[in-house]
């Protein structure tokens, strides 16, 4: 390192996190929140913003075949499996500044400060800046971690953008990836080649501010089932002139089905089984609803998330089941569209303990918790990668503008991680 570069980078930490985000939140503004598109310009600025960054601190950064940045503090042997942390650069449309944004940050922290302090790891440290998280633009999430596993199929790669229609494949390649390979099913990163993957990310509930942690690590991760679009069709009609018995209305028949499903959902929950249910997709066509006409034609979307794959497929299966039913008694018709998996992810018990272990070193409170959301952390851990991820907190929620975590939460997660990375390449 030079040694202008040295005295400036004495101690990288909170004021090149408040900078970096800052230019994230420059570079993302939609004048309502941050929107940073998957394998759009958004996304692509943001992975520009780190990547300068990083070369700033003399740190080694290149593009992988699946387009995600890749940023690398070399060990003293090479033949060692990589230790990787992480997580990604996109957002929802209209979302906060921290979600994901913030592991990727929090990774690039340490290994500035690792380059500015001299430290030599044994092991390799790569940071990745992954692509395509958020499951907003093409209905499939972790498309840039399950790229790297093999684990996109031509039909994922034919999915169309939720608003261009532009074809996954057809962006992914504009963004310099191989989608040859890509489609092919390749494997492009060997999980046998990393020891371990580590992921910083914002809590995007309440509870860690219910309950005042600062930080917390994470035990497992739920897993979901989803139908982008699930379509009743019904028939339309005059809404004077058309008695209940003879109608075939969408609209209740989806009304009914949302119905029936709280019901299993509370039963389900009594039970003991972990589930969350979502429809977050309703309505009829703008182009021909109206207050006087019945609705013939009425789509939703379809999301279950658990930490039990059984949990998932069990619910699935009532979900098709009352379909059928509400068809024979409602004169409607179900449709929906594939059915899209993510399978739950548990993390390594090991990594788990050392995480809390340094959580507990500095002095903070040791409450792990599960991770309701999905992250690219539940791609690695299937793929057979040794997997942790440790939670920041952070108020109002997340994909929502109105994300704010504080600094000093933050930099608490960023040194956890730092000094994880440490223990785990030396």
């Amino acid at each position: 390192m030079t040694t202008s570069l040295a005295a400036e980078a004495a101690t990288p930490g909170r004021a090149l996190a408040e900078d970096l985000f800052a230019a994230l939140r420059r570079a993302g503004d939609d004048g309502v929140g941050i929107t940073r598109d998957s394998y759009g310009a958004g996304e692509s600025e943001a992975l520009d913003i780190l990547d300068a960054a990083a070369r700033k601190w003399e740190l080694d950064t290149a593009r992988d075949a699946g387009a995600n940045l890749v940023v690398t503090l070399p060990g003293s042997d090479p033949s060692l499996p990589t230790l990787a942390c992480g997580s990604h650069l996109d957002s929802v449309p209209r979302g906060g500044n921290f979600d994901g944004a913030a592991g990727v940050v929090a990774g690039l922290l340490a290994l500035a400060h690792m380059r500015a302090e001299g430290f030599a790891p044994r092991r390799t440290i790569r940071l990745y800046g992954l692509r395509g998280e958020e499951s907003a633009a093409f209905g499939r999430a972790y498309i840039g971690s399950s790229a790297l596993f093999g684990r996109l199929t031509p039909a994922d790669l034919a999915l169309p953008h939720a608003t261009t229609g532009h074809l996954l494949r057809d962006v992914m390649a504009d963004v310099g990836a191989d989608t040859v390979r890509i489609g092919r099913g390749e494997t492009l990163l060997d999980p046998t080649s990393v020891a371990a993957w580590l992921e910083l990310h914002i809590e995007q509930g309440p509870v860690m501010v219910d309950r005042g942690l600062p930080v917390a690590v994470v035990t497992g991760i739920r897993g979901n089932v989803r139908h982008r679009s699930v379509a009743c069709h019904g028939e339309a009609g005059h809404s004077g002139a058309v008695p209940r018995w003879l109608r075939r209305d969408a609209a209740f028949a989806v009304a009914e089905l949302l119905h029936r499903l709280d019901g299993h959902w509370q039963a389900m929950l009594a039970q003991g089984h972990d589930l969350v249910v979502t429809t977050g997709v309703l309505g009829t066509d703008p182009a021909e609803h109206a207050i006087a006409r019945i609705p013939g034609l009425l789509s939703f979307s379809f999301e279950a998330r658990s930490r039990s794959q059984a949990t998932l497929d069990a619910f699935h299966g009532l979900f098709e089941a009352e379909c059928r039913s509400i068809e024979r008694e409602r004169g409607v018709r179900f449709k929906a569209g594939p059915r899209l998996d993510t399978a739950p992810a548990a993390m390594d018990p090991g990594w788990v303990e050392r995480l809390r272990r340094i959580v507990r070193r500095l002095g903070l409170p040791d409450e792990p918790m599960a991770s309701g959301a999905g992250h690219d952390a539940a791609v690695f851990s299937n793929a057979g990668v040794p997997s942790a991820m440790l939670f920041v907190r952070n108020r109002n929620g997340s994909h929502n503008p109105r994300e704010a975590m504080e600094i000093e939460d933050f930099m608490a997660g960023a040194e956890v991680l730092r000094l994880a990375l440490i223990e785990g390449a030396t």
